[in-house]
C-alpha cells in the first residue's frame, strides 16, 4: 500500500483527499519510481473541477520527479537506483507511480528532483511556446500575462535568451519584482492600471508581434487589441476562465491576426522532442542562464491548501508537492 491524493468526484479543493492505495505495479515498458517531489499544475485544477472530463476517482497529478525502484522486462537504459523527471504522466500525487518509459527523461547529476518537478511541465511549455509556437526573434515584441507565474517566469527568460523585448503583466508588486528579476523589460500591475493602456503607452498601438495569453476570460479580449497586423495570440491557459468565443472576421478586421491553442502533447509527443526541449533547459539551468523558482514545497498531504493558492493567484514561481 501506499498513500496518495484520490479525487473521488469533481468538486472544490475539498475533493483532494489524501488516501491509502494499493502500489502500482509497472508494465514491461515502465518504470516504478518512487516520488521525490509533483509538480502543481492548472490542468491539475482542471481535471479536479470538472473542466476537462475525467474517470473517477483518480489520483492527481502528472510531472514530477524521482528514483527508480524497478524496470519493466521490456526497458533499456534505466534501471532501479536511475533518477528520472517525468510529464504527462497521470497519478503523480503519490508516493509511487508508474512511469512509461517513452516519457522517463534522465535527470543530469547536477539536476535535484525538486528542479526537475518545478521545470518540467511549465519550462517544456515555455521552451515551445518561445522557439516554435511563435519563434521569437532579437527585436521582437511579446506580451506575457501572469508574468510572475511558474510559466511567466520561465518564459520570460527564454524570451530574452532569443533576443526579444519583454512586457509582462502582474498582480502586485512583489510580483513585479520577481518578473523584473526574471528579465522583464516592462512590467504593468494590472490591479493598479489597465495593462492595454499601460502597454500602449510605453509602445504604442498594435506594437505587439505575439501575446502570450495562459489567463484566458480577464485579458483575452484588450490582449488582441495590441497584436500588430499579422501577428499572434496564442492562448494556452484558462486561469481566469476559458476565453470568449470568436469569430475569424474579428481576427481579420484586427489585422489578420493569427490565432492558435497550443497544447504540449503536440509540440513534445516525440520522445525525440522530449529529450531535446528538456536537455535545453537542463543546460541552461546549468550554465545559470535560467533561474528555477519554487514559490512554496508542501507536503503532498496538502495538496488542497495548494489548489487553493494556485486558485486565488497566490503562488509565485512554481508549487511542488513532497511526499512524506
Amino acid at each position: 500500500m501506499m498513500k496518495a491524493i484520490v479525487v473521488s468526484k469533481m468538486g472544490g479543493p475539498e475533493e483532494l483527499v489524501l488516501s491509502e492505495i494499493g502500489e502500482p505495479s509497472p508494465g514491461e515498458d515502465e518504470l516504478l519510481v518512487e516520488v521525490d517531489a509533483a509538480g502543481l499544475n492548472f490542468i491539475d485544477v482542471y481535471q479536479r473541477s470538472g473542466f476537462y472530463d475525467m474517470t473517477y476517482p483518480f489520483v492527481p497529478g502528472l510531472e514530477g520527479a524521482g528514483t527508480v525502484i524497478e524496470a519493466g522486462s521490456n526497458v533499456d537504459g534505466l534501471a532501479a537506483g536511475d533518477r528520472v523527471g517525468w510529464t504527462d504522466v497521470p497519478g503523480s500525487y503519490a508516493e509511487k507511480v508508474a512511469v512509461p518509459v517513452s516519457r522517463a527523461i534522465p535527470l543530469p547529476a547536477g539536476i535535484e528532483s525538486k528542479t526537475a518537478a518545478a521545470v518540467l511541465l511549465q519550462g517544456l511549455t515555455a521552451h515551445f511556446l518561445a522557439s516554435d509556437t511563435f519563434p521569437l526573434s532579437a527585436g521582437d515584441r511579446c506580451l506575457i500575462h501572469a508574468g510572475a507565474g511558474g510559466v511567466g517566469l520561465l518564459l520570460t527568460q527564454i524570451a530574452k535568451l532569443r533576443g526579444a523585448q519583454v512586457f509582462t503583466t502582474v498582480g502586485s508588486e512583489e510580483k513585479a519584482e520577481l518578473s523584473r528579476a526574471a528579465g522583464s523589460d516592462n512590467v504593468i500591475v494590472y490591479s493598479d492600471t489597465d495593462f492595454k493602456t499601460a502597454v500602449e503607452a510605453i509602445a504604442g498601438p498594435n506594437a505587439m508581434d505575439v501575446v502570450y495569453d495562459g489567463v484566458g476570460a480577464a485579458t483575452f479580449q484588450q490582449g488582441l487589441d495590441l497584436i500588430r497586423p499579422r501577428g499572434m495570440m496564442v492562448s494556452f491557459g484558462n486561469a481566469s476562465g476559458p476565453p470568449p468565443e470568436i469569430s475569424p472576421l474579428i481576427l481579420a478586421a484586427k489585422g489578420s491576426i493569427y490565432l492558435t491553442r497550443p497544447t504540449m502533447r503536440h509540440y513534445v509527443g516525440e520522445r525525440s522532442d522530449l529529450i531535446g526541449r528538456s536537455s535545453d533547459l537542463f543546460q541552461w539551468i546549468a550554465e545559470g542562464r535560467l533561474q528555477v523558482r519554487i514559490g512554496a514545497e508542501l507536503p503532498l498531504a496538502d495538496a488542497a491548501e495548494a489548489h487553493r493558492a494556485l486558485e486565488r493567484r497566490a503562488t509565485t514561481g512554481k508549487v511542488i508537492l513532497i511526499p512524506e
